[in-house]
């Protein structure tokens, strides 16, 4: 049954034998194989009957594997397969595979423009369904041609998405359930699968310019390749770049919310600054008692960041004989990215021992904040790098009677490395406590400091870098055991072996002593794994109430040689009272082996503090990161229950039913950053001191050394008792409970003039529960900051050579707790459209078409939230236009 999940086509199990595959996604892959050159069928013109037109793609389809499933030519049984077609992705104008993905509506980034961190942190963007986890690992598997990817970060050990060009996409299907029965460890929130071309002959180019308020766009590919009718090698090339939006270009960036009833959180570390004796500000220039000077240290900070990117892929698909066919599929992808951070600040007391102390009155020592825009500009640069690469060789050798072997080798690796620059808080302090004119710092006109000063003020930086490789094989051999009435019983068994590796290196502080910390870790996993399908009622035995009953069972063991064996059953049906109405459910368990860069393989163990927070007063505020070698797996069980139903062929209504029973989460907590009001949630007491002393410190973090300042006894004699201290290491923190309804309608209708196609899809959050001490005590997520509703509603259609979609995204508003400023932010939505030319059918040029995108038509900027830089659910680069151009010869 072809659905439409907000504009992208979903192959929702069917009714098979082992002579058809049923789901579009397998007509897709079907057409992979044996149509080099020719696109999948429109969705508009799809017509899912559940079969093939034509003995040879017939015959193809019973070799075509779709995500979810180890069995060929057979639909994952019990769930849907969200597709998202070539045509899916040109309409979309997604420059990258996150900006593609944030086009789901049950993904995390959904509505967004998906941004990694500046540093180690987090600089890789988390896929994430369902929004389950936020550890160095991930609990949705992305997988590349149905196999792992190696992963990228220094922190992190999950797939970058950033790595395949939208171009070089097939299609993408996502799995929303729990898959590690089939796949393993990470699949808790769902499977997707990015599914690249197999086949090429020609030559194609795409172009694409974008432009908005201060943002330019440009991706470009070539790809080449031949097909000789048994096999087929081709060569995609493909760059794309963008600069960066800082927050002053965005009006909606601010740590000012009184514009909008909520308080002042601006920085007091401006230029000019500030002189404070007491409680009272003398803001400079002036220095009479009055307002102080403030400024948003979010205006010279990105909120996207400058990127270039460089990726080549290559194919070799050959069928050696009758019997064997191979495949040898590579990649190597770098991506550049220039994060802004905000200016370089400080603040610290100044005696008249400094040369340049200038009294306001008959005080001796003053608090000064400042910052140092005029002498080391504004902003600061964080320069990244991330390189990947992997090579996988497949084969397929037909046994005879039905049955199959099928082989895979996979290698990866990645290269990771980040920067930042900061300013050296011991120099620092140093330099306001100087003496003479060589050695002072002049914080009230930092720019008539001795530039020997200024290079040690200067001399702090963050480097980190991390390697990463993963290495496996696997054997799986399917066929059919025996027939019942309902067709084949299909069973799939198999095993495979797994070994990954991370090293880590960051070296934090000055050039002369900076602090190092190294790590390194590996691990073996060996697995087996089974799958059976059973047709108990098909086509020859249909009677009254049952047209079709579908049974399915899968089971993997995975024993890893740090963490232990895990044992992971699901089981599925599909039921059809009437040919029009499918009615399908799943059971099962899953579960997310603890990153090796949360375990013994983290590399971030410390602690840091930052007097940059504007409701500290100037006040320190630190935190506790790292990792935990006692790391246990996350686990859940899933299950699901929904129905597909066809009143007419031209309607399809879809609605499934999600349970998650998600617990030993792996996660970190958000910390007090953003707004005071994070201490008053109860949920964050066990990971915060107030006003601690340096004994609580020492004990709440272990002893862990200070990576931004020199020492505990420097930080209190410096800037006084810390306003609090934060825990932010990685724990297995408690239990989820969430369930809610995924809903699709769909209209796909073929006209005189060409067709229309409208749908709505989306999803609906009933419950979300956490219990972080996993005691039996929940508390609703949804009461505070965590949204229930998205969906996705397009309108299209086609006119001769003239398609067209218009799309609107929401992001439901949700409830704030804890703020006396703000009690809701409101929901966001975004209305994008797409026009394509096709000059071949216009009888202009062959092979030919023509694009335009215009996202954010109404520039509608993200709601407002009294917190971090102003905005939240949702963002966006504003109003975007995109023209592109597409030729294959």
């Amino acid at each position: 049954m072809a659905l439409f999940l907000g504009g992208m086509e979903v192959a929702s199990a069917q009714t098979t034998t082992p002579q058809t595959a049923t789901s579009p996604a397998s007509t897709e892959a079907v057409q992979d194989q044996v149509g080099s050159d020719q696109q999948a069928t429109p969705p508009a013109a799809a017509e899912p009957t559940g079969q093939l037109p034509g003995n040879a793609d017939q015959a193809a389809s019973a070799d075509v594997v779709v995500t979810g499933t180890l069995l060929r030519g057979v639909a994952p049984v019990g769930t849907n397969v969200v597709s998202i077609s070539t045509a899916d992705v040109v309409a979309t104008g997604a420059q990258s595979s996150n900006d593609l993905l944030a086009t789901i509506p049950q993904i995390s980034n959904f509505n967004a423009v998906p941004t990694g961190g500046a540093g180690f942190g987090q600089p890789i963007v988390q896929t994430n369904l369902r929004n389950l986890g936020a550890s160095g690992g991930t609990t949705t598997l992305t997988l590349l041609n149905g196999h792992r990817v190696v992963g990228s970060g220094i922190l992190q050990t999950y797939v970058d998405p950033q790595i395949i060009p939208p171009g070089i996409i097939s299609r993408v299907e996502v799995i929303p359930d729990g898959g590690s029965s089939i796949y393993g460890s990470d699949a808790i929130g769902g499977v997707i699968n990015f599914i690249t071309r197999k086949r090429f002959d020609g030559i194609e180019a795409t172009g694409r310019y974008g432009f908005a308020d201060g943002y330019r766009t440009l991706d470009t590919s070539v790809t080449v390749g031949k097909d000789w009718g048994s096999g087929s090698l081709f060569l995609s090339y493909a760059y794309a770049w963008h600069n960066e939006i800082q927050g002053i270009e965005r009006d909606y960036v601010t740590q000012d919310y009184r514009a909008n009833g909520g308080s002042d959180n601006r920085s007091f570390n401006c230029n000019p600054g500030n002189i404070r004796l007491g409680t009272t500000y003398y803001p400079l220039p002036g220095r009479v008692a009055g307002t102080p000077n403030r400024c948003s240290t979010t205006d010279y900070a990105t909120i996207y960041p400058r990127e270039n990117r460089h990726t080549v892929f290559a194919t070799l698909d050959q069928q050696l004989n009758d019997a064997i066919s191979t495949n040898i599929t590579g990649y190597y992808s770098r991506r550049k990215t220039t994060t802004l951070q905000a200016t370089l600040a400080g603040s610290g007391t100044i005696t008249n021992a400094n040369p340049y102390f200038r009294p306001i009155g008959t005080e001796t020592r003053q608090f000064v904040t400042f910052d140092f825009s005029p002498v080391f500009g504004q902003g600061t640069q964080s320069p990244a790098r991330f390189d990947s690469w992997g090579i996988t060789p497949t084969f397929d050798a037909n046994l005879g009677g039905g049955w199959h072997l099928r082989g895979l080798a996979n290698y990866g690796h990645s290269y990771n490395n980040t920067i930042e620059y900061l300013a050296n808080a011991g120099n620092l302090a140093g330099a306001l406590a100087g003496t003479t004119t060589a050695t002072a710092l002049n914080p009230y006109d930092v720019s008539s400091t001795n530039a020997a000063v200024l290079a040690a003020i200067r001399d702090y930086s963050n480097y980190s870098v991390a390697k990463q490789d993963l290495a496996e094989g696997r054997l799986v051999v399917d066929g059919s055991l025996f027939s019942l009435g309902g067709g084949d019983v299909r069973v799939a068994i198999g095993g495979e072996h797994h070994w990954e590796r991370i090293a880590a290196n960051i070296r934090n502080g000055s050039s002369v002593t900076p602090f190092r910390n190294g790590s390194a870790a590996d691990r073996d996993v060996s697995s087996v794994f089974g799958e059976i399908f059973v047709p108990v009622v098909g086509a020859s035995n249909a009677m009254g109430g049952i047209r079709a009953l579908d049974l399915t069972g899968s089971v993997r063991y995975d024993h890893y040689s740090d963490v232990g064996g895990t044992t992971n059953p699901k089981v599925g049906f599909n039921y059809k009272p009437i040919d029009q109405i499918t009615i399908r459910g799943n059971w099962g368990t899953s579960f997310h082996a603890p990153s090796l860069a949360d375990t013994v393989g983290a590399v971030d163990a410390r602690i840091s503090a930052t007097q940059g927070i504007g409701y500290a007063g100037g006040r320190s505020i630190i935190w506790i990161s790292g990792g935990s070698s006692t790391l246990k797996p996350e686990t859940a069980t899933t299950w699901s229950l929904g129905a597909d139903v066809r009143p007419v062929p031209a309607v399809t209504l879809s609605a499934t039913y999600y349970n998650i029973d998600f617990t030993d989460i792996i996660s970190v907590n958000s910390g007090g950053f953003g707004t005071p009001a994070w201490y008053n949630d109860p949920l964050n007491a066990p990971f915060f001191i107030r006003d601690p002393t340096i004994a609580q410190v020492n004990g709440f973090s272990g002893g862990l050394r200070p990576d931004n300042f020199p020492s505990l006894d420097f930080l209190y004699n410096q800037f006084g008792t810390p306003y609090a201290v934060l825990d932010l290491r990685r724990y297995n923190r408690g239990r989820l409970k969430q369930d809610g309804i995924d809903f699709n309608a769909v209209l796909n209708r073929p006209t005189d003039f060409g067709s229309i196609n409208a749908s709505f899809g989306g999803t609906y959050t009933l419950h979300r529960k956490s219990s972080p001490s996993n005691n039996g005590v929940y508390t609703e997520l949804l009461d505070n900051g965590a949204s229930r509703f998205n969906f996705l509603a397009t309108l299209g259609a086609e006119v001769g050579p003239i398609t067209g979609r218009a799309q609107l995204a929401h992001s439901g508003g949700y409830p704030i707790l804890f703020d006396a400023t703000q009690s809701r932010v409101k929901a966001f939505d975004t209305v994008d459209l797409f026009f394509s030319l096709n000059l071949e059918k216009a009888g202009l040029m062959e092979g030919t078409s023509l694009t335009l995108n215009i996202d954010n038509l109404f520039d509608e900027n993200p709601p407002f939230r009294n917190a971090a830089s102003g905005y939240a659910n949702g963002s966006t680069l504003g109003r975007l236009f995109a023209l592109g151009l597409r030729t294959k010869f």
